[in-house]
């Protein structure tokens, strides 16, 4: 059976998904976009900012589900400007070090409330 993850140090789900689900050793996350977990505001303009909101999103939702960053084994991460990779490759490596789970990274032609970069994982557990 199915876990749904919930936490509150992640903003909460803007449509008819959870945050996250677990299976078994697995965890899903849904897509973490840079959104204050408490005013659900949109946080920062730039994408250094918005990328380390996103991933501190996305870490929280992996705490919840008993992983961690360090138990990633892919993410997606979806940008809204291409010209944005090397700046969103700089924050991510300060989240996932040398061992960087497999990755897919995409240009998108527009994320939902006009943010600049969306990450999602799957992780597993103990």
């Amino acid at each position: 059976m199915k876990d749904i993850l919930f936490t509150k140090d992640a903003p909460a789900a803007i449509g008819p998904y959870s945050q996250g689900t677990a299976f078994g050793n697995l965890v899903f996350t849904s897509g973490q976009i840079p959104l204050d977990p408490v005013s659900g505001e949109v946080v920062g303009s730039g994408i250094e900012d918005q990328s380390r909101r996103a991933l501190d999103n996305l870490k929280a939702v992996l705490i919840a589900g008993g992983s961690s960053p360090e138990q990633v084994l892919k993410t997606t991460c979806y940008l809204a400007d291409l010209a944005d990779f090397a700046a969103f490759n700089a924050v991510y490596s300060e989240y996932f070090g040398s061992e960087a789970p497999a990755r897919s990274c995409f240009a998108v032609k527009a994320l939902p409330r006009g943010v600049l970069v969306e990450v999602e994982a799957i992780a597993w557990r103990k």
